[in-house]
């Protein structure tokens, strides 16, 4: 597992390489949750999946990336930021309270 440093602003794109692959990471908040859209040289692999704790981004191996994304807390305990959905990512958690995995494939 790597984490993949965020900042907690509503809006983000960010280039990182992952197993290999040229990624482009864009991160949205909207009033229904955060999304995430996920390229790879420049083709999207996957865009507008809502951002929940400990849940798999990608998941299908026939997109064709290499490993998965997931965002975690790191303060399970606490009150939620978001309190009628204590799954939801909130983007001013990003980067200290939440923080995006990349999964290498096979864990």
């Amino acid at each position: 597992m790597l984490a993949i440093p965020t900042q907690p602003v509503p809006n983000q794109v960010f280039n990182v390489t992952l197993g290999g692959q040229a990624c482009r990471i864009a991160i949205a908040q909207k009033s229904t949750g955060m999304y995430l859209n996920l390229y790879v040289n420049d083709v999207l692999i996957i865009g507008g999946v809502i951002c929940q704790v400990a849940n798999r981004i990608v998941r299908s191996v026939y997109l064709g990336f290499i490993g998965d994304l997931a965002f975690y807390d790191t303060q399970p305990s606490a009150a939620p930021l978001v309190p009628d959905n204590p799954d939801q990512v909130y983007y001013t958690g990003l980067g200290g309270r939440y923080f995006l995995a990349y999964l290498e494939a096979g864990e």
